[in-house]
């Protein structure tokens, strides 16, 4: 037994299926290759001193917010105390890879709602894996009012 099936052809249909899927696989690559949290989303209140530091060439940022979550490096990895240690160990030898052998400078910055508890021992690992640490702070209103 044939059957018989009648179909006209149509130059007129398009398949939308392959756009879609290129345009899907797009869409995942920027989400993963982008970065998802910049550094100034996150709502840090650094305390004030009256003190002003000039920026350091090679340093990695150590972030710590109110919430005691820890953000390292460039591409905001968030961490917690227990693999810390061994991130900062990989991410300062890197460092020094890239810049000649030259110690970098972990530079710390820490919401001033932070207990003094978790800012010590954010600081002795820290202190451990590199020995040049900055903390970041912001000036006093009287110290900046001079600059202007």
């Amino acid at each position: 037994m044939q059957y018989r099936t009648i179909l006209k052809t149509s130059n007129s249909l398009i398949d939308l299926t392959p756009l879609v899927d290129v345009v899907f696989l797009m869409l995942i690559f920027f989400i993963i290759t982008s970065d998802i949290l910049p550094l100034k989303s996150l709502n840090i209140e650094n305390p004030t001193l009256e003190k002003n530091s000039a920026p350091l060439t090679t340093q990695l940022i150590v972030v710590m917010d109110a919430q005691n979550v820890i953000y390292v490096g460039s591409k905001k990895s968030i961490l917690d105390l227990v693999s810390l240690k061994n991130h900062l160990q990989e991410e300062v030898s890197q460092l020094k890879k890239q810049n000649n052998s030259i110690e970098p400078t972990v530079v710390l910055s820490v919401d001033q709602r932070v207990d003094y508890g978790s800012f010590l021992r954010l600081f002795s690992i820290c202190q451990e894996c590199c020995p040049r640490l900055r903390l970041v702070y912001k000036p006093s209103e009287s110290q900046h009012a001079e600059y202007f």
